[in-house]
């Protein structure tokens, strides 16, 4: 049930009593989906958004529909700023939870402070201030809003980044999976683990959740969920197969994308991220770490031109 949609198409949907979905088209660069769990007392935020004007919308979606219930808690399900740059507007009291390297990571994030011309436009972050969360785990922690229960969860390796974490309520049988799942969009592995990704796919499929929040893209059912997964995997062995010919051949990770036949993933929206997916395998195949600036360049080049975003 959509409780609140705006003029941009952002919409606010209950996929449970009292649990929320801020799903907001069409889900590319920069433009995440988010969302909000009620309970007695207050209410538990998962994930914000880019930028202070999406977060304002978000947040105040959410006060329609709790009945300005206060947001006591927070979660980031990892460090994108697409997910956590609005943590600054939660109130002052709200208690942030995320994982040990998320915090990290953002906290060394230079994106917040100035992003690079990499994306038309350059986003507006507007008044957003670096809030890391207070509260950090490494494997899991069980948060209570009353008689309701959120379990948060991470996999146990590096996945889409080393500090994805899920929202899981288990008597509700809603997951809220952060970017280890996106429906209909190029997933991106960049700043994590091809390797880890793949494996992440079975330990989301044994929660068996009923409702789906991806990081982007429309809400999925249990029914929708197997076809998603098994998408995301043959994607993932797609781009581990393009590593390993372009590396067989001797070439550069651009040169490899630029080889490639994209075939049934033509479609999705931020094609480009091939580049920097195959930039992560390579690195993994060669004991390596990723340049981040030389790989979203080579993502420029492959696009030609700078990465469009709808901030």
């Amino acid at each position: 049930m959509s409780v609140v949609e705006r003029a941009d198409g952002a919409g606010l949907h209950e996929v449970g009593p009292g649990i929320f979905a801020w799903v907001q088209p069409d889900g590319t660069w920069w433009v995440n989906n988010a969302g909000a769990v009620a309970g007695d007392g207050g209410v538990l935020i998962v994930d914000t958004c880019a930028t202070e004007a999406r977060t304002r919308r978000f947040l105040g979606a959410v006060a329609e529909a709790t009945g300005d219930a206060p947001v006591r808690m927070a979660v980031n399900t990892h460090q994108h700023g697409d997910h956590c740059y609005g943590n600054s507007l939660l109130p002052d009291d709200t208690v942030v939870f995320g994982h040990a390297a998320m915090r990290e990571a953002l906290l060394a994030d230079p994106i917040i402070d100035g992003c690079p011309p990499v994306w038309t436009p350059v986003p507006d972050w507007g008044h957003v201030t670096r809030r890391p969360p207070t509260v950090v785990f490494t494997s899991e922690l069980t948060v209570h809003l009353g008689a309701r229960r959120v379990e948060l969860r991470h996999p146990g390796h590096a996945a889409h980044t080393p500090g994805d974490v899920v929202a899981w309520l288990p008597g509700e049988r809603v997951l809220f999976a952060g970017d280890l799942l996106f429906n209909g969009l190029t997933p991106l592995v960049l700043m994590g683990s091809l390797e880890g990704a793949l494996r992440s796919l079975d330990w989301l499929a044994a929660f068996e959740p009923e409702h789906v929040v991806p990081g982007h893209g429309p809400l999925a059912t249990a029914s929708e969920l197997p076809e998603i997964l098994a998408a995301h995997e043959r994607y993932y062995r797609f781009v581990l197969d393009a590593a390993r010919a372009g590396r067989e051949n001797g070439l550069t990770p651009l040169a490899a994308a630029q080889a490639a036949d994209l075939g049934e993933f033509a479609g999705w929206a931020d094609a480009e991220r091939l580049v920097l997916n195959l930039h992560r395998a390579y690195a993994e195949a060669e004991g390596g770490e990723v340049d981040l600036l030389a790989a979203l360049a080579d993502a420029v080049t492959w696009h030609g031109g700078p990465l469009p975003t709808s901030v």
